[in-house]
């Protein structure tokens, strides 16, 4: 079929071309014209529920076209719901069936999109301070892998901190490009990985410059999981001065701009590309992120590229309106994180009176995310393991993350201070029930500094090379074909491509002797590791 199309079109005339060029013109015209006959449709209902209230553009065209009264001859197939399984409808309910559509030509097409998608991406760029804001299905992975691609070529070299998303990782085998890896600050006493400095981002420039090489990219992640900042400001003036983007994972950081006591956003300090987890701290569903971008740097019709190649042709468009109801919901409460900032200083105020447990408040360069609480619980004579149990079993207290020797909680726009009254709870219970007895720290991070091993296959290399499993014992001396990283402090020890050493396979060993995990690993009791044959 493909070979006839062809076929037929080296026939074309000039005139033919013309023809179907205006054809093409008159259609797009009246899709537009469909589009804007909706949304007006849309907001004439909209102002007879509420004048003073108007849905944001794509949760509005969304609103619209499920309450069309047609005949569904398309995907998905449980048709608006009429299909819908029981088993989860009656979870759920009818109403994210009824909404979940297809690309309708009224709904817009997220990789051209004219209508409300744009209208919605637009709004958010606005919003975010941003030159322009593409909207992810994906989460923040696929944005990351899309900055990546889009900056960086195969052979090119990234700079990046070891303790980057997996996401980071994924993307140098999509890309081809060579990592120059920067191990993070850390904290010995809580046993966590923090932030890079500028003068290490500064260093590792000046290292590649040293052999007439110059990075592509810079990869930077702030906040980290933990919520601590690294000062964008000091290392975006060092890419710029060579003319190289700065590209910023703040996955936890989406809300930044939205208050004067958290930090000040990646793209105020001037990111050239910031992607940032909407659903984390912000309210939209799980699964939908943003794109940002700021500047001149970067090649826009790249990005759009990179994004069309990753994200799927059929997005959701419960995902896509979450983000704009998201953005919508920040942009018509200016005062929106007022309670939530209250809620969490009283929280940290409160745990600071408790014998024994500490608070994480200090941070790389400019301070700590203060939707964040990290209290530390090693002077209990426990492990962030166990104390987050006992919450979990006798408090219903949820937590974010956990550590060897510590636990973080995350305060977002929907909690309230009964949560806060259990959590306080629960950590008196643990010093009350404890005889504070100092636990030693599990690693020596000077030790572990030391230890990452030599790269003797690019990331891309390794992860399309033949593999095989082996004893531990027998990898020593082989090329690693897996992420090996040890939590804590959650900087991978072995990345696909670098070598194991007798040293690695040790402090493996002694992470788990004291209660830490692997994580990345297919074996994750370490019986075997995978190795490039």
């Amino acid at each position: 079929m493909a070979s006839a199309i062809l076929h037929l079109s080296l026939g074309y005339s000039s005139t033919t071309r013309a023809c179907i060029s205006e054809e093409r013109n008159h259609e797009k015209v009246k899709l537009l014209d469909k589009i804007k006959s909706i949304k007006d449709k849309t907001v004439i209902s909209n102002s007879q529920q509420s004048k003073h209230h108007k849905l944001p553009p794509l949760v509005s065209a969304l609103k619209a076209s499920s309450e069309q009264k047609v005949a569904s001859f398309h995907f998905p197939g449980h048709n608006r719901g009429r299909a819908a399984p029981s088993s989860l409808s009656n979870l759920i309910g009818l109403q994210p069936f009824h909404h979940d559509l297809p690309e309708l030509p009224e709904l817009d097409n997220l990789f051209t999109p004219v209508g409300p998608i744009l209208d919605a991406q637009k709004q958010a760029a606005e919003l975010f301070g941003a030159t322009e804001t593409w909207f992810l299905v994906g989460g923040t992975t696929c944005g990351i892998q899309a900055s990546v691609m889009a900056t960086c070529s195969p052979g090119d070299t990234l700079i990046l901190p070891r303790n980057s998303h997996i996401s980071a990782f994924s993307s140098m085998v999509l890309s081809g490009v060579i990592p120059k890896y920067i191990t993070p600050e850390y904290d010995s006493d809580w046993d966590i990985a923090s932030g890079v400095t500028p003068s290490q981002v500064e260093k590792a420039m000046k290292e590649l410059e040293t052999k007439g090489q110059k990075p592509s990219a810079v990869l930077i992640t702030s906040p980290t999981y933990h919520g601590i900042c690294t000062n964008l400001q000091q290392i975006s003036s060092l890419c710029h001065s060579q003319n190289t983007p700065l590209i910023v994972d703040e996955a936890h950081g989406a809300h930044f701009a939205f208050h004067n006591s958290f930090p000040p956003s990646a793209l105020h300090q001037g990111a050239d590309l910031a992607i940032q987890s909407t659903h984390k701290v912000l309210s939209s569903l799980t699964q939908s992120s943003m794109l940002h971008v700021s500047g001149n740097i970067i090649n826009r019709e790249k990005i759009c590229q990179c994004l069309q190649t990753l994200q799927t042709t059929s997005p959701s468009y419960l995902l896509l309106a979450s983000l704009d109801a998201s953005r919508a919901q920040i942009s018509e409460n200016p005062k929106i994180f007022d309670k939530a900032v209250e809620i969490a200083a009283e929280a940290k105020s409160l745990i600071k009176k408790i014998p024994g447990i500490g608070i994480l408040d200090s941070g790389v360069n400019i301070g700590i995310d203060p939707l964040r609480i990290t209290v530390g619980v090693w002077e209990l004579g426990i492990s962030g393991f166990e104390a987050d149990d006992i919450l979990y079993e006798n408090y219903g207290v949820v937590s974010e993350l956990v550590g060897t020797r510590s636990i973080t909680f995350a305060i977002n726009l929907g909690t309230r201070r009964d949560d806060v009254v259990r959590l306080v709870s629960g950590l008196k219970y643990l010093s009350e029930s404890r005889i504070p007895i100092p636990i030693p720290i599990p690693n020596d991070v000077r030790v572990f500094m030391g230890m990452c091993s030599g790269m003797r296959l690019s990331p891309r290399e390794a992860f399309f090379a033949s593999k095989k499993k082996v004893s531990f014992r027998e990898s020593i001396g082989e090329i690693c074909g897996e992420l090996v990283c040890p939590y804590p402090p959650g900087i991978p020890l072995l990345i696909p491509g670098e070598v194991i050493t007798e040293e690695v396979l040790r402090y493996l060993v002694e992470v788990k002797n004291n209660g830490g995990f692997i994580s990345g690993a297919a074996d994750s009791s370490l019986s075997t590791i995978v190795v490039c044959s």
